[in-house]
């Protein structure tokens, strides 16, 4: 069935977590309410799929989702007891298909992982345990893998700011890794109290940001659903063309 015809909604990719014990491919409901209460039509897309142009034919953006860390090798750093569920096949994919978007024009939002994911795609690299690197008594996940609340500074005159219309914003923050070097194609658009960079725009590419809170999380609160919003207007205006 050709594109134009399976949806008047812009289709949104998600990508999901890795197989679980079962086999089963997995990702939380957030995700999916988040891309429905901003207007997009979700479609997930699991790892393990190497047709990644097709792929990038049927959807009109793209959400990298949180989950597992990503192995250190892609991006030469050491090992670290903390490091937890590497998934090869999900890291192959996710990668590769982070590379192909950064070639095109697809609207693209990373979260968490998927931030993550975008700044290695680019050349950079990641702070392995957040809590060997902590500063100011910022938490940025609790006990037992909960998630915590800090907020966010959002620097003026970036898009993020445009679209969350607030200077500063309450975030759910559930990750023990953190960006490290951040490759130049990225412009840093929020950061902690702690100065951990919370969010990234792409330099040159027409639509791609990404944050390191999950706002799927809190996707009733306005200024996070207006990112899912803002995502789905870039994809509706590229698929009418």
């Amino acid at each position: 069935m050709a594109k134009s015809r399976m949806s008047t909604l812009p289709v949104i990719g998600i990508t999901t977590y890795g197989r679980n014990t079962k086999g089963r491919f997995h990702l939380p409901g957030d995700y999916v309410d988040a891309v429905r209460a901003g207007g997009g039509l979700p479609v997930l897309l699991p790892p393990g799929e190497a047709h990644i142009g097709d792929i990038l034919r049927v959807i009109d953006g793209l959400i990298l989702a949180g989950g597992e860390d990503i192995d250190p090798r892609l991006y030469k750093g050491m090992p670290h007891p903390s490091i937890e569920r590497v998934d090869p096949e999900r890291d192959a994919f996710e990668l590769a298909l982070a590379r192909a978007v950064l070639e095109g024009d697809l609207p693209v939002l990373g979260i968490c992982r998927g931030h993550q994911m975008l700044n290695v795609a680019t050349g950079g690299d990641l702070i392995p345990h957040l809590p060997e690197w902590q500063r100011n008594g910022v938490v940025h996940r609790g006990d037992q893998e909960r998630e915590v609340i800090h907020p966010v500074q959002v620097e003026p005159g970036t898009r993020l700011a445009e679209i969350l219309g607030v200077a500063e914003v309450p975030t759910v923050s559930l990750h023990h890794q953190g960006m490290g070097k951040i490759s130049p194609e990225w412009q840093p658009c929020a950061y902690a109290p702690d100065g951990l960079v919370e969010a990234q725009e792409h330099r040159h590419h027409p639509w791609m940001i990404a944050v390191q809170w999950h706002p799927e999380m809190a996707y009733r609160e306005p200024a996070q659903i207006r990112i899912f919003q803002a995502l789905v207007s870039a994809a509706l205006v590229r698929k009418k063309g």
